[in-house]
């Protein structure tokens, strides 16, 4: 009898495990991760593999003719625009979210050699298919590399830029950070834990602080390692890792043709690729507040706005604030 008890309590903390972990498996595509607006998806072909590109379409309330595309950054998804968005619908902007191959809810085909020109491609290609000729582009982290380059490539389908907190003002390789292969960033994706990315955007996105508001989104990146994709969410996370490494834009700057506002929360830390760096360099490498004034100074039509007392996600710290000043530049 005292056996049966034994393996029905073991049975029992067995299902709760299960539950548990089932609660905090959201698929490799977020499957189980409800967007704010409907998602929508548009086929692309990948190394001669279809893909899907998913996105959100959200209508303006009472239209002003433009449009405005909010770009993710590398550890955000197309639902942390929400707050954004609804702002940007209420105020007369149709607003497009797009999830980039190889993040959220969008494909993420194991044979992609990831490039910021390839996502500038595909985000062209996804506009025209909409009717959007030109547009306002607010790209946030590695997002703002993204839309840099789309605003190279396609500088006529551009009629602003807005870069929150971007990474790619500087150029790694000049300071002396070594290269990573995928390998071994593979490796270190695959140790990715809720524990691990709330350890690290703290630290770096929020300045040691922390609100309850933040899990939501700390819980959305770690369920796409919850299951049996989870091999597969590390591989993308890993080539795309490399990808920022090493396709800087700080090179090109000075091919910013549309006006370029940069907003900067002065208390970001984030100094990407300083995990990488040797110990003996990692406390010279300048964060994103100590770049951006000299990055702006090399686009053609840039200005700089810092947003004082916050970090790298001022829309996730103060929603409020952050699109007060975000309907101000975006006119």
């Amino acid at each position: 009898m005292q056996g049966g008890k034994a393996i029905g309590a073991l049975t029992a903390a067995a299902a709760l495990m299960g539950a548990a972990h089932d609660e905090h498996n959201l698929g490799p595509n977020l499957e189980r991760f409800t967007y704010p607006w409907p998602v929508q998806t548009m086929t692309v072909d990948v190394v001669g593999e279809p893909a899907s590109m998913a996105f959100m379409d959200i209508a303006a309330e009472r239209p002003n003719g433009r449009t405005v595309v909010l770009l993710h950054g590398k550890n955000f998804c197309g639902a942390t625009w929400a707050s954004s968005a609804r702002a940007l619908s209420r105020s007369g902007y149709r607003v497009i979210v797009p999830d980039q191959i190889g993040f959220c809810k969008s494909s993420k085909p194991r044979a992609t050699q990831y490039s910021f020109a390839m996502l500038s491609q595909n985000t062209r290609r996804l506009l025209v298919s909409r009717g959007v000729s030109r547009a306002t582009l607010v790209g946030h982290s590695m997002g703002g590399m993204l839309a840099m380059r789309y605003a190279i490539m396609f500088p006529e389908a551009v009629d602003r830029l807005v870069l929150v907190n971007p990474l790619g003002l500087v150029d790694r390789s000049e300071e002396g950070v070594p290269y990573v292969d995928v390998d071994a960033l593979w490796a270190a994706e695959r140790k990715t834990s809720y524990a691990s990315i709330k350890a690290y955007q703290q630290a770096n996105y929020y300045h040691g602080t922390w609100k309850p508001a933040y899990d939501r989104w700390v819980w959305m990146q770690a369920g796409m390692y919850g299951g049996a994709g989870r091999d597969t969410v590390a591989l993308a996370q890993a080539k795309t890792s490399e990808m920022i490494r090493t396709q800087p834009v700080v090179h090109e700057l000075y091919r910013l043709k549309p006006p370029t506002t940069v907003i900067v929360g002065t208390l970001d830390r984030t100094a990407f690729g300083r995990g990488q760096a040797p110990a003996s360099l990692q406390q010279f490498l300048k964060a994103i507040p100590q770049l951006a004034p000299d990055a702006v100074r090399k686009m053609p039509n840039g200005a700089l706005i810092r947003m004082e007392g916050l970090g790298h996600s001022p829309q996730v710290e103060d929603p409020a604030r952050f699109e007060k000043l975000l309907l101000e530049t975006v006119r």
